[in-house]
């Protein structure tokens, strides 16, 4: 398949041009290849370690969330200047998507992973750039069994914040780095807060304002949208597709 035509599907699929998101994440396609796509790899991360994996399963596009530019201009030397020519050593094309991965309806983290833990979804939660990220739902269960739930689903068991009630009724999910977002999960009158991690001081935060707050890891929390974006690629096009599982812990 054509990259051009790749990334053009892509593109409008996740409306990359209408949502909002940190001036340097640089949504799209972020280096192309000689023009062709055959074989789709996705990782939650563009560092060396995904490139050398995408090169050895003989990918030509790699899908990550977390892309080349987040800190603005900088020369290409070092890492970056490594990252880069390994893409393009093997000619592999980078197609990032951050915001407009999480929020997706379809394949976003938030709502796949609201989906595998039955937060049955009620509307939108957790404002950033002016648009609702995250999802707020009901679950009705303890917070030990959400704990469990959560562990089975990530592969990973979260750290518990335990300063809400026993019994979960509603639940804000928002994936990654989202601590700070604690105080607006009270606002919405969630009783149950989950993202990937946050700042030290957010276990203030969750203890003075009597929420449950996991956090069930940044990476994590992040794998469950670039997987259900590749698998809707093969289903949609035919590509065979491969996850990159290269984990941080945090």
């Amino acid at each position: 398949m054509r990259l051009v035509e790749l990334a053009g599907y892509l593109d409008t699929y996740l409306r990359v041009a209408d949502v909002p998101d940190a001036p340097a994440a640089l949504n799209g396609l972020q280096l192309a290849n000689a023009g062709d796509v055959t074989r789709v790899a996705a990782a939650v991360d563009l560092c060396e370690a995904t490139v050398r994996m995408a090169a050895e399963q003989g990918s030509d596009l790699l899908l990550v969330h977390h892309g080349l530019f987040w800190g603005g201009l900088k020369p290409l030397t070092g890492p970056a200047y490594r990252r880069v020519a390994g893409l393009m050593k093997q000619d592999i094309a980078l197609y990032s998507a951050h915001l407009p991965l999480d929020l997706h309806p379809e394949v976003g983290n938030n709502p796949r992973l609201a989906q595998q833990l039955g937060v049955a979804v009620r509307g939108g939660f957790g404002e950033e750039y002016g648009v609702l990220i995250g999802v707020w739902g009901e679950w009705d269960g303890s917070r030990g069994a959400l704990q469990q739930q959560l562990a089975a689903v990530l592969g990973t068991p979260p750290r518990v914040m335990p300063f809400g009630p026993e019994q979960v009724r509603r639940v804000g999910i928002v994936t990654g780095g989202a601590g700070s977002l604690i105080a607006q999960a009270e606002a919405a009158g969630l009783d149950t807060y989950i993202t990937g991690e946050g700042a030290h001081h957010t276990f203030f935060d969750a203890e003075e304002l009597g929420l449950n707050v996991f956090y069930a890891g940044h990476y994590a929390t992040e794998t469950l949208g670039v997987k259900a974006l590749a698998e809707h690629l093969s289903a949609k096009f035919g590509l065979p597709w491969t996850f990159l599982d290269h984990p941080t812990g945090l």
